[in-house]
């Protein structure tokens, strides 16, 4: 009877818990965008494709793009769609006619032979919308 109690009482301690835990990690409303800072891009490339490496081989893809706004062009985040690909980006503010560029050091050690595809996302302060979505494709052979 008394062990029956104690895992009532345990599980019902866990729920209580867990609920709690939900409410502190509810996210948070995104702050307000100024959309007097927003600009415009112009991809002049949006997709890539890198042709045919052998299976160990690490290639750079480039990414370039021109600011066509009248606000500088600022980049928020660039993710990897996998952890094959380390992104990287022009950092500073790119100035209205200006270019910039996102690259991708792309690892074929780590994915199997074959067609791939390959995408990195990039969030900048661009309308109509920020998110931008860049793709590399290619094969990979078997090492010889």
């Amino acid at each position: 009877m008394m062990r029956s109690f104690l895992i009532l009482i345990s599980a019902a301690t866990v729920l209580l818990s867990c609920g709690n835990n939900e409410q502190a990690a509810a996210p948070q409303q995104p702050a307000a965008i100024d959309s007097t800072k927003l600009t415009a891009v112009q991809w002049l490339d949006s997709t890539v494709n890198f042709g045919s490496i052998g299976m160990g081989e690490k290639i750079e893809v480039k990414f370039r793009f021109k600011n066509i706004g009248t606000q500088p062009l600022t980049i928020q985040s660039v993710k990897a769609g996998c952890g094959c690909t380390a992104p990287d980006y022009t950092k500073e503010a790119v100035p209205p006619g200006g270019e910039g560029e996102v690259t991708g050091a792309f690892d074929s050690n780590k994915v199997t032979e074959g067609e791939v595809r390959k995408t990195i996302s990039v969030v900048m302060n661009t309308k109509p919308y920020p998110d931008h979505i860049l793709v590399f494709s290619g094969t990979i052979r078997k090492a010889q």
